[in-house]
């Protein structure tokens, strides 16, 4: 039986990531210790723990056939890769940072000055359209130490929180990429991979639609419904229910979490009462 390679980070918090969506679409996996393949029992899946770094040329070479990376590390290795879908979790930046007592005014301060990075593609590319040339050190790991030594003036580096920076007496001054977990697909992918490639693609959407999506529901008045019906910005039309009292009915709808705020105001000027707000599992469309 054919089964779809994906790759994913085999340690961190990309990791646990990753495996929980994977895990809300109903796909089962065995993890044992140490384990550096596992096939999941109800799915035709199998699941490959890779360092991160190796594995925009594992999708390239047709190794695995997707895989759950971070989109600058895509972008950094510059491969021939397609995003077929922006994930939504392990959202981080790329960003410039400078010992925390200089003072900065504009991206002309690298002129001539060097810099430590990781990311030297993404960097170098930042550097050329904003016509800046700095001298570009690409070391592994620690890149915050560089300053404090005497390697940089300053670094480019992944920031999440920006507590490492802090540690290090460094400060933020240049966002250069934002970044997120994506899927990726390698161009070397089979027709019966690419089938259940579909599958995959289809319960994900479902799960990530749900999190950003709440059930809603609330009493009102019979002549309230049509002036509340306008002010919901819902899918088609809500589900109306008649209530034991009369003229009055319960009005069910979805919303989009982040626009709940912006008409709740709205609702209850309208006349609607107990409003209640339900988070929703899975949702399909």
């Amino acid at each position: 039986m054919s089964k779809l390679k994906i790759a994913i980070q085999k340690s961190g918090r990309l990791n646990q990531d990753s495996l929980q969506l994977l895990k809300d679409c109903g796909i089962s996996i065995d993890n044992g210790k140490d384990q550096l393949k596992v096939t999941a029992p109800n799915f035709p899946l199998e699941i490959l723990y890779l360092r991160n770094a190796d594995i925009p040329q594992y999708l390239e070479d047709g190794v695995v056939d997707v895989a759950i990376i971070g989109e600058n590390l895509l972008i950094e290795k510059q491969k021939n890769i397609e995003i077929i879908q922006r994930l939504g979790f392990s959202k981080c930046r790329v960003s410039l940072a400078i010992p925390k007592e200089i003072e900065y005014d504009s991206i002309t301060y690298f002129e001539g000055k060097k810099i430590a990075t990781s990311y030297p593609n993404t960097l170098l590319n930042f550097l050329n359209k904003n016509q800046v040339n700095a001298e570009i050190h690409a070391i592994s790991g620690s890149v915050e130490i560089a300053p404090n030594i005497g390697l940089a003036d300053g670094i480019c580096d992944i920031v999440s929180s920006g507590s490492t920076l802090f540690k290090n007496g460094l400060k933020e001054i240049q966002v250069i990429l934002r970044s997120e977990a994506v899927l990726a697909k390698s161009p070397n992918i089979g027709l019966k991979q690419k089938e259940i490639l579909d599958k995959l693609l289809f319960r994900m959407k479902a799960v990530l639609k749900a999190k950003n999506t709440k059930y809603i529901l609330m009493n009102l008045p019979n002549t309230k419904i049509e002036e509340v019906s306008r002010i919901l910005p819902v899918l088609k039309s809500p589900t109306v229910l008649p209530l034991a009292k009369e003229g009055w009915s319960s009005l069910h709808s979805v919303i989009d979490e982040t626009k709940f705020w912006d008409v709740i105001d709205e609702l209850k000027n309208a006349g609607a009462e107990g409003i209640l707000i339900v988070p929703i599992d899975k949702m399909v469309s």
